[in-house]
């Protein structure tokens, strides 16, 4: 695989660029680079890019000391938790936590100590009540264990001698659990799905709420495994039965050329549109062991999100950590932020109608938090508007972080086309006219220690 490495200043311009070509193994390889950059580098936040065949990813990484654009950012409410509970002037409580995990129901559930990837299907130490509780004494308030759909008969492909009665049981199971322990444990919401599909011709999606399991497989005599018979790689068909059924949906991780219709990749349809709520815009290792929250490697999506929303979706952002080892919410501090009216006691449905009305950010760090409003109506809806336009962004940290850079980001849905950065953002809030028609609008703020967050888009319709 050849490999371009690039390090661009904060105005765009390139710094340095690396070359190489690697070997890979088992589908995967890693390379080390001369770091060495001039030493005349100001301080600033810089993007690497990685340019990997098909494979395009970008990350914000800070050198030196960069001077905040706005110095610490105002401390949040509710202190001495975690992590902030509110923001202050929006009449809303957050939740953190992660909607991409696995147990040993399918791949995941390894112990750290000897954990180095994804387990052999249904052969991991630890299950979807040990991840609840691993996740609630690390601070999360929501963990979705979302089990690979074509795992149930212990298989990374097909047995087709294992017993479908007991796969659709196991489901059940799974989904029991998390209700036994959410009733438990008040203030913890516990999430059971499925993360449908396969990486080859397809993508990886979840499916949040559905009480069925989902599947292509059969045994010897033709019994399929799961609950409805979802074929494989269709997700033109997936889009219709999820839409039939009310069940709400996230691309995981996707990529340039994942979750096909009719051979075209990130491709729109008016029943996906009706089911797919959110985007995985950054994940950390999937495979990571780290129980500190230090795990390096992390990966972006925020090309395919944008690709996604520009062909029409009307997705939020969420950042997960698709964690294999038994170390859910550990490995890093990216979380999936959720924000339910003050007072809403946290339950599944509360969650889900919080999704479902995109109120939901991505962050890599858990104790900060943003969100978008336009002319005062909160970020995840879609509003009419005539006149001028007062975009404002919400921005809190409980460690007082600055923030270095801030972009508020515009696109047009149904355009094709490439979503950028409004010209002319001085501060947190922006006043403009739109030209008319359909608009959306996000923003990405670059904290002082790099990390990143991305509010939801709101979708304006300009009279």
């Amino acid at each position: 695989m050849n490999w371009t490495l690039a390090l661009h200043h904060p105005d765009g311009s390139l710094a340095r660029k690396w070359r190489g070509r690697h070997v890979l193994h088992g589908g995967s390889g890693s390379t080390m680079v001369d770091w060495r950059v001039p030493a005349t580098l100001p301080a600033g936040i810089y993007e690497l890019r990685l340019q990997a065949d098909h494979i395009r990813q970008r990350r914000p990484i800070a050198i030196g000391h960069p001077a905040p654009l706005q110095h610490a950012a105002a401390a949040l409410a509710a202190p001495g938790m975690s992590g902030p509970a509110q923001l202050v002037g929006l009449d809303f409580d957050i939740v953190y936590g992660n909607l991409h995990s696995q147990t040993n129901h399918s791949d995941g559930g390894g112990d750290p100590a000897h954990c180095r990837g994804a387990q052999a299907p249904r052969t991991g130490d630890f299950g979807p009540e040990d991840a609840y509780r691993f996740a609630q004494q690390h601070g999360l308030q929501f963990l979705l264990t979302s089990e690979h759909n074509h795992m149930y008969d212990a298989s990374e492909g097909s047995d087709p001698n294992a017993d479908p009665q007991a796969a659709r049981q196991l489901y059940r199971l799974g989904i029991a659990n998390a209700e036994q322990y959410t009733a438990r444990h008040p203030g913890f919401v516990a999430m059971y799905g499925l993360e449908w599909g396969v990486i080859s011709g397809g993508g990886h999606l979840n499916i949040l709420n559905s009480p069925a399991l989902l599947g292509w497989e059969r045994s010897t005599s033709g019994e399929p495994f799961a609950d409805v018979v979802t074929p494989k790689n269709d997700y033109a068909a997936l889009y219709k039965l999820m839409k039939e059924q009310g069940w709400l949906g996230q691309f995981n991780h996707p990529g340039a050329r994942q979750f096909p219709l009719n051979g075209e990749p990130l491709a729109f349809s008016e029943d996906g549109a009706a089911v797919m709520a959110l985007c995985e815009v950054m994940n950390s290792n999937a495979f990571s062991k780290r129980l500190d929250e230090g795990e390096p490697r992390h990966s972006f999506y925020e090309d395919a999100c944008a690709t996604l929303l520009e062909a029409g979706y009307r997705l939020a952002f969420s950042s997960d950590q698709d964690n294999h080892c038994a170390n859910w919410g550990a490995s890093y501090s990216n979380r999936t932020g959720i924000l339910l009216p003050a007072g809403t006691t946290p339950t599944v449905e509360a969650l889900l109608e919080a999704i479902r009305a995109r109120r939901v950010f991505a962050t890599m760090d858990k104790q900060a938090a943003i969100a978008l409003t336009a002319n005062g109506t909160l970020m995840g809806a879609q509003m009419d508007n005539s006149g001028p336009l007062t975009l404002q962004v919400h921005y809190a940290s409980s460690a007082g972080r600055g923030i270095a850079a801030l972009d508020i980001m515009e696109g047009v849905p149904g355009r094709h086309g490439e979503v950028k950065p409004m010209a002319g953002v001085r501060g947190m809030q922006h006043g403009f006219t739109p030209q008319p028609g359909a608009h959306f609008y996000y923003a990405r703020l670059t904290q002082d220690d790099g990390k990143q967050l991305w509010s939801a888009p709101i979708w304006v319709n300009q009279r």
